[in-house]
């Protein structure tokens, strides 16, 4: 899969365009790319970066980083990926400059995007405005419930099994692996210590069972109440696995919520519900 920053990188040629912010590439995103690979021709996503809703001054929590964004694109099976630096200026052109001096340049004759794409100053282009403009839209219908903003309510709620459905696919929380306070291998479980971007959406506090690596996972998201903590940690403890993870980056896989964190009456019940989380993690199964 070709990854382009700017039209000028992308091979001259007639294609076949995908057009949206695609933030989780869920099961109705997945839609659009189906659609566009079976119009024919180069099938290419164009795809912002920030989102355009962080430009615009509006709060977004991401469910996914770039990155992510683009390995997800990738299994779709799609000939490229034009990453659009999504900036002040390029929200002001009218739909019409918007047309010309992108979809144009790069050679869209077949567009596909879903029912309510919106593009241009004040949003004031619609799938309707790019039929008007002489290209062949091919508009994709929404699915029932199936969208990023519903997606992250779930997950604000801690229902990842919920959000899979929607996503299909586990959901995930991405970080980097840093050194936290080690307090994990002095109780007997190990764990890696994210540090998740500020713009992405971290999942409700709780004790969590997934993967990461290949290996099954019981992962703590929450301030540790039981030692009094205040700031927020997201703690993967990968099973059976053994190395050295600091600097890296880590994809962590949320399968289901086992329980709410909490304080204990003692270091050795927490140790032996620390246990507990762990055999439950060991014989989970991803929802999806």
């Amino acid at each position: 899969m070709i990854v382009a920053h700017s039209v000028d990188e992308l091979p001259a040629g007639e294609r076949t365009v995908a057009i949206g912010s695609f933030d989780g590439v869920h099961r109705g995103h997945r839609r659009v790319l189906e659609t566009a690979r079976a119009a024919g021709g180069t099938t290419t996503v164009v795809t912002f970066w920030p989102h355009p809703r962080l430009v615009l001054g509006n709060r977004v929590e991401l469910l996914s980083t770039l990155e992510r964004r683009l390995e997800l694109l990738e299994t779709e099976a799609v000939d490229e990926v034009l990453v659009v630096a999504f900036t002040p200026e390029l929200a002001a052109l009218e739909p019409e400059q918007f047309a010309e001096s992108l979809l144009q340049r790069i050679g869209a004759s077949v567009i596909v995007v879903g029912e309510n794409f919106r593009f241009g100053r004040a949003a004031a282009g619609d799938p309707a405005t790019l039929e008007q403009l002489g290209f062949d839209v091919r508009l994709v219908g929404l699915l029932a419930d199936v969208s990023s903003t519903r997606i992250r309510a779930l997950l604000r709620d801690g229902d990842v099994v919920g959000a899979a459905r929607l996503l299909g696919r586990p959901a995930e929380v991405e970080g980097t692996v840093v050194l936290g306070d080690q307090r994990g291998g002095t109780l007997g479980f190990p764990t890696a210590n994210l540090a998740v971007a500020d713009e992405l959406l971290v999942p409700a506090y709780g004790i969590y069972a997934g993967a990461a690596r290949g290996h099954k996972a019981a992962i703590s998201i929450g301030v540790n109440p039981h030692y009094g903590g205040h700031e927020r940690r997201i703690e993967p403890y990968l099973l059976d696995f053994e190395g050295d993870l600091y600097g890296e980056r880590l994809v962590v896989e949320l399968w289901q919520r086992l329980r709410e964190e909490r304080a204990f009456d003692s270091e050795q019940d927490l140790v032996a519900q620390i246990a507990r989380d762990v055999q439950a993690a060991r014989a989970a199964e991803p929802p999806v």
